[in-house]
Parts: C-alpha cells; structure tokens; sequence
C-alpha cells in the first residue's frame, strides 16, 4: 500500500459515511452530486474498506459497512438507526445545478431549493442508502 498523506496542522473532514452497496453508492454520488473517486481500497472479501471522494478541493471518506473493528462497531446506515445523528453541508457555487442533477439521480429531496434569509440559497436531500446531504452557496471560512 502507498504511504498515506499526513499534515502539520489540523483538517476537519466533515464526514465518514459507511454504506451497506459502497461500490454502488460511490457511482450514485459521481452521478448525483459530481463527486470524483480519489481513492478506493478494497479487503480479501470485495468490501470497500477505505475510499476517498473529491469534491472540489474536499475529500469525503466512505467504507463498506462492516460489523468488525471499532468504526464498524459504531458507525451504522441510517437505514439500520431509522434515523441521522449528522448531516453533511457542502458549499456549491450553483445549488439549482447541484439540485437539478441530485433530482436527476433519485435522491429523495426532503427540502426544495430555498433562499435563506443570512443569504445563501440551499436544499437538503437524502441519498438512496438514508444520508442527509446539504448543498448550499453559503461558505463560511476560518
């Protein structure tokens, strides 16, 4: 396996989504949101343990879902839970675009396009495994 990259100074990845079909799930996000595949490891069995989608200049990590280790003990799917304890928010400079090619794709949109009144224009959809994604034009900065 390749050296993994490190850092000198902290990066929040915003989220580590695990699904029950990842190799399905890593098509349906190229397609639905324009995410790009970076990276995609895959265990003895076929399982998708560790893959990387770039979007833009951000990185979201997914897995297969799996019962051993201690992410898999205690990430599950939505779909398991009946319910999200996150959602992930990402920053789009066109969320009608964002919002017409989610649609497209068969995401379930749980909120319609909205202009918000701090300014930013944003929706909210689910994927097909039960995720909550946000796409809006708001970008805050540190």
């Amino acid at each position: 396996m390749d050296k993994m990259p490190t850092t000198d100074t902290p990066i929040v990845y915003a989220g580590v989504c695990c699904y029950r079909d990842a190799p399905k799930m890593l098509d349906w996000l190229e397609r639905a949101f324009g995410f790009k595949k970076h990276v995609v490891y895959t265990g003895d069995d076929g399982k998708i343990v560790h893959a990387e989608m770039a979007f833009g200049s951000s990185i979201l990590m997914m897995s297969s879902q799996r019962d051993d280790g201690v992410l898999g003990k205690l990430v599950r799917p939505p779909s398991e839970l009946g319910a999200n304890s996150q959602a992930i928010y990402i920053a789009v400079p066109d969320a009608d675009a964002v919002h017409a090619t989610a649609k497209a794709a068969g995401a379930e949109i749980v909120m319609g396009l909205a202009d918000q009144p701090y300014g930013s224009r944003d929706f909210i959809c689910k994927d097909p495994e039960g995720h909550i994604w946000c796409f809006g034009t708001y970008a805050p900065r540190a």
